[in-house]
């Protein structure tokens, strides 16, 4: 069946009657944007006959009349365009195709956000729009446009959140902010969760001068007032005291110190040529079947290196009972906590994205792009971490009532 949005082949034909050349398609007077301008033009016309009741050239005892056109500019999401909008006599007429005072059709703004959200600068934003599109906007423009984000921002930030999340990840990064004159760094801590369905939630992100636990205190305040009752594994780097901030909010929490990290702080003190025998050897602590063999891998490891690089081992065994918490579960829970690749796979798509930003303005701008961005990275998410059924089996049987049915 032909449906009424069907373009007829005969009007095609005839559109393209004097077709020579691209730019007669898509040049900025083309037919593409001649089109635009028509179609806009012809529905804000039928807009008006609906509303005064009667057609042109038609009579009426209506005491309200047309009342002639005025232009205006309207910026769509792929062009620049000129239009001319009916008025009538009382001034009564509301269109809706292009409201009164809107200047920018649905689409629009969400290409400034795209650009925005891929690491462009403002200005960035306008010279693209300009190149791409032929579109001129100012940066003032572009600055409002994604600053209505940061309404959505608090709102998302507010929302409440499940009442268990089986895992919780806990990392933060470093950007550049002119917020108070100086650049300075500023620390931004993000929350990912697991929720019962095995897929990956951001709960929150917040920005503080440094990363520190007496700030990550308050995150986990905030997380459970939003709603967050209990968590059972929170995978976090070696700050010290996060681990001990967390239990104060959360005291049935286990707490796992990320493999990854301790892995990288450990290579730092042993030379390129070596590191892939200390890491092949590391990672015959953390793959251990049993914690026994976690053990005595250590124990063979400290026999070996020990001499010399003297600060390894003893890093080990001073956080052993951090880094071994995943012993306590089987092989389907413990790949999934003995690292922070999960939240670590967020920071290097936010490094890919600021790689080419230097410091920001503002505060507020890093909330914006952090948002966006990270919006787009959650679009990914579509299905369950891996073998996550048989990890809920397991945590049915290691905690009981604290799985909500």
């Amino acid at each position: 069946m032909t449906s009424h949005r069907d373009i007829k082949n005969e009007l095609l034909d005839e559109l393209l009657t004097d077709y020579g050349d691209p730019k007669d398609i898509l040049g900025k007077e083309g037919l593409l944007h001649q089109l635009q301008k028509k179609i806009v033009e012809r529905v804000l016309d039928a807009e008006l006959e609906h509303h005064l009741g009667y057609a042109v050239n038609e009579r009426s005892d209506s005491s309200n009349a047309r009342n002639g056109k005025t232009r205006k500019t309207i910026k769509t999401d792929t062009a620049q365009v000129e239009i001319e909008v009916p008025r009538d006599r009382d001034s009564s007429f509301e269109p809706q195709l292009v409201k009164k005072r809107q200047r920018r059709l649905e689409g629009f703004d969400d290409k400034v956000l795209a650009f925005y959200s891929r690491g462009l600068s403002t200005r960035e934003i306008q010279a693209a729009l300009e190149e791409v599109y032929g579109i001129e906007v100012s940066p003032t423009l572009i600055s409002n446009v994604t600053n209505a984000v940061l309404d959505e921002v608090r709102a998302w930030q507010s929302r409440p959140l499940g009442t268990v999340y089986p895992i919780l990840y806990f990392d933060a990064m470093f950007v550049k902010s002119r917020e108070d004159g100086p650049v300075k760094n500023k620390a931004v801590y993000l929350a990912l969760g697991v929720n019962l369905e095995g897929e990956k939630e951001l709960l929150g992100l917040w920005m503080s001068e440094h990363e520190g636990s007496t700030f990550w205190l308050s995150v986990f305040n905030e997380l459970k007032n939003r709603g967050v009752e209990d968590c059972f594994v929170a995978c976090v780097d070696g700050l010290k005291g996060l681990p001990e901030a967390i239990e104060t909010v959360y005291p049935r929490a286990q707490v796992q110190l990320c493999i990854v990290h301790k892995i990288r702080n450990s290579l730092k003190y042993v030379p390129w040529k070596e590191r892939k025998e200390v890491a092949k050897d590391l990672r015959a602590i953390y793959a251990a079947a049993t914690l026994t063999e976690a053990e005595q891998a250590l124990e063979t490891f400290s026999e070996r290196w020990d001499e010399h690089y003297p600060a390894i081992s003893p890093s080990w065994r001073a956080d052993w009972d951090r880094l071994t918490v995943m012993f306590d579960f089987p092989p389907a829970i413990r790949k999934v906590i003995y690292t922070t690749n999960a939240i670590e796979s967020l920071n290097y798509s936010m490094r890919k994205i600021l790689k080419n930003r230097g410091a920001f303005p503002n505060d507020a701008s890093i909330l914006k792009i952090f948002y966006l961005a990270l919006r787009n990275v959650a679009k990914r998410w579509t299905m369950p971490i891996r073998d996550w059924k048989s990890a809920l089996n397991q945590f049915v049987i290691l905690y009981g009532d604290r799985v909500p049915q």
